[in-house]
């Protein structure tokens, strides 16, 4: 992993299902149980062993906690799980037009020149090339 800064090692580190079950208290089994029923999806080794991520995990303690202390049933934790994907999904495509927008509004802003000591307001756009 040479020339990977260590936020990269972090993501790309993976657990075995014994480990990732302790990491987040539970059993294997519960593990199992889970991915079959999609509420987690780790990834696979060649194998077809479960790998899970630290976000894997993390989600596994949120299942955890939505069951025991908020006493959501299973079927509104796994939509409540597509809901909050769906939200970070708007969220982060929100922000790729946002981008978009704030670098069309500088490229049009320094394609509008103001005549000094003047009322007239000169607007100039570049031709389009024909092919």
């Amino acid at each position: 992993m040479a020339g990977k800064r260590p936020d990269d090692r972090e993501a790309a580190r993976t657990f075995l299902i014994s480990v990732a079950a302790e990491l987040a208290g539970m059993h294997a089994q519960t593990l199992r149980t889970y991915d079959r029923l999609g509420l987690v999806s780790p990834q696979r080794s060649s194998g077809g062993g479960r790998r899970y991520s630290q976000r894997d995990v993390d989600l596994l303690r949120e299942v955890q906690r939505l069951s025991q202390d908020e006493g959501v049933n299973l079927a509104g934790i796994k939509r409540i799980i597509e809901l909050t994907n769906q939200v970070e999904a708007l969220q982060s495509r929100l922000s790729e037009m946002a981008d978009e927008l704030a670098r069309l509004s500088a490229k049009k802003s320094r394609d509008i020149a103001v005549v000094p000591k003047s009322t007239a307001l000169v607007v100039w756009q570049p031709r389009k090339k024909n092919r």
